[in-house]
């Protein structure tokens, strides 16, 4: 092992010395074979290391030696800057390989890294960091390859002296990519990551320390960037570093301590407006060049609240105060809805731990029970604010069907009913309606119609206790869910856009539902001697009868008949599903024979 060990050197200290000879007589075709012959041999070695092919070597231990031997060679006064100039295009890359070794032989890299920095031109430097992070051999794609070349970065980005927001923004990407990489690679095992994501941080406070000494234009654009670049790093903090989710607090509260830099406030990131302005201020122009690493920055926002609501260290390095950002949504509609907006990027977040999703639920369900009244202006038109509300309740929805915890689950139903009544009535069916005819669970679908069920007793309700016989009428026009489109959700569930009647059992709780509701309205509208659905034409009274329930009478009865044949858990469970549909639509046959009788 030994001689092994002092060969490689021997051919180490070879190589450096022909590629000085070769750079100092001006050769540069040759130098720049030779440089490459270096850098293929310290590949192959670090190659050997990581992948654990010597066997019966200690991996540090050489490492450690050729790292030093480098350090040493490169550090000697007898090597020319211009030596060092053109090894400063090569080395740091093939030496951060090597800090994939161990923890010593990072920090050796580290400070190889940190000394290339000092002694070269600072703009070559950030390229040569940049190109590095940005291409790693796939055997290297780890945290300890790029948290040398990071921290490196850090470093070399105080001490450019012209064009800082120009630089700046090349790097930002570059780096953002490598922690997206890392995240979708990590596993509970590395404690590297928590490192890598302290070293992007290192970066942050760089681009902090800029922004000081900047007047005008400049220090705006390069805030709203670092503002940009501390919300994707909260994102990608909140899911990348594994283990248990407390591991990435003291992250979150170094972040949290730039957002008062960065003129960012917990109002303006809840509600996603200060978001929309730093963007602008980067991405000046529609090509978006590069700017598409800041993917994440609104889920980055949402969450930099919900860290402060979760834990009160991360609210005091915000400087921000919540309860009264809680009561500002809670006395401002339009915020309160931005919010829910906003929101929506952490309940929707497949990576995301649920221990943040049910902070955001509990957050969510704080602001909206504090809320006095739900009146609106019926001369504001809030058609606008659909696509908010759709995509707000359809990630509430995926809490509700995926969450593990009952608890969870239910709260998240509370916060959805919550959320729904504070949309105006104007909207709530229109809503209600979409996220039905998008849904592909049946459970949810059987939701949504319980939940048009309740809008329309509490709309009757509501006209009835009205004396008045004028107000009455108004009260029933304004509740948007007795009108004719209200059978259009009962016809997607028992006759279904793709034609013939729905599947069962597999729609049985949105077939139940639907029958239920369908037979809500007909008792309603019955007994109120009224038709405002115009169920009780004949025309619909037929094609309920011929078109929905005989079709799905025939249906229920076969499948049930072939149930009753077997006696398996399988179709014991289709005949307990069946049960309560077979019952509701008896009901409703009964129903609609007795009305079409009466015509």
């Amino acid at each position: 092992m030994v001689a092994a060990s002092d060969a490689m050197v021997a051919t180490l200290h070879q190589t450096l010395a022909s590629c000085s000879k070769s750079i100092e007589a001006g050769d540069y075709n040759n130098s720049e074979e030779l440089i490459a012959e270096l850098v293929n041999f310290l590949n192959s070695i670090s190659d050997s290391l990581v992948s654990r092919e010597r066997e019966n070597e200690d991996p540090e231990k050489i490492a450690v030696e050729i790292l030093t031997q480098i350090h040493q060679y490169i550090a000697s006064p007898a090597v020319k800057q211009e030596v060092i100039d053109a090894l400063a295009f090569e080395l740091p890359k093939a030496v951060a390989r090597f800090a994939c070794v161990s923890t010593k032989c990072l920090e050796i890299a580290e400070d190889l890294v940190y000394w290339f920095i000092q002694r070269c031109s600072p703009r070559d430097m950030l390229s040569i960091l940049c190109e590095a992070i940005g291409s790693p051999n796939e055997l290297f794609t780890v945290p300890g390859y790029f948290i040398p070349l990071l921290g490196g970065l850090s470093k070399v980005l105080v001490l450019i002296q012209r064009r800082h927001y120009q630089q700046v923004k090349s790097a930002v990407p570059v780096i953002l990519n490598v922690l997206k990489t890392m995240c979708s690679t990590s596993d509970d095992e590395d404690t590297d990551h928590e490192k890598l994501f302290h070293r992007a941080i290192g970066i942050a406070y760089s681009i902090r320390s800029i922004c000081v000494n900047l007047e005008g234009e400049d220090k705006k654009k390069l805030r709203a960037l670092l503002g940009l670049y501390v919300l994707q790093i909260m994102a990608l903090a909140s899911f990348g570093i594994p283990s248990d989710i407390l591991k990435c607090l003291s992250v979150v509260v170094e972040l949290s301590d730039f957002l008062q830099h960065c003129e960012l406030s917990y109002v303006g990131l809840i509600t996603g407006c200060e978001v929309d302005t730093i963007y602008k201020l980067v991405v000046e122009d529609d090509s978006k060049d590069g700017m598409d690493c800041f993917s994440q920055a609104k889920l980055g926002a949402a969450l930099a609240v919900i860290w402060g609501y979760k834990a009160s260290e991360v609210g005091t390095a915000a400087k921000a105060d919540l309860p009264v950002v809680i009561m500002e949504l809670q006395g401002n509609w339009a915020r309160r809805c931005e919010a829910i907006g906003m929101l929506k990027y952490i309940f929707s977040c497949a990576n995301l731990p649920w221990e943040l999703k049910q902070h955001g639920i509990r957050f969510l369900l704080r602001v909206l029970d504090g809320i006095v009244s739900h009146s609106h202006d019926d001369h504001v038109d809030y058609s606008v604010y659909m696509p908010t509300f759709y995509t707000s309740l359809q990630a509430v929805e995926m809490v509700i069907m995926y969450a593990p915890d009952s608890a969870l689950r239910k709260d998240a139903f509370s916060a959805f009913k919550k959320v729904l009544a504070d949309i105006p009535i104007s909207l709530r069916f229109d809503v209600l309606r979409a996220l039905l005819k998008n849904s592909d669970s049946s459970s949810m679908i059987g939701i949504l119609l319980d939940c048009v069920k309740e809008e329309m007793r509490m709309g009757k309700i509501e006209r009835n206790s009205s004396a008045d016989a004028v107000l009455n009428s108004k009260v029933s026009q304004s509740t948007g869910f007795w009108n004719p489109s209200v059978l259009e959700l009962v016809e997607v569930v028992l006759r279904p856009p793709k034609g013939g009647p729905p599947s069962l059992p597999q729609s049985s709780d949105a077939v139940l539902s639907a029958l239920n509701l369908y037979r809500f309205i007909l008792i309603t509208e019955s007994s109120g001697n009224s038709n405002s659905t115009g169920i009780l034409s004949k025309g619909k009274l037929q094609k309920a009868y011929n078109e929905w329930f005989l079709p799905l009478r025939t249906l229920v009865t076969g499948t049930m008949a072939e149930s009753q044949k077997d006696y398996d858990n399988l179709a014991c469970d289709t005949i307990c599903a069946l049960n309560p549909v077979e019952l509701v639509l008896y009901r409703c046959i009964e129903l609609v024979e007795m009305k079409l009788k009466q015509l």
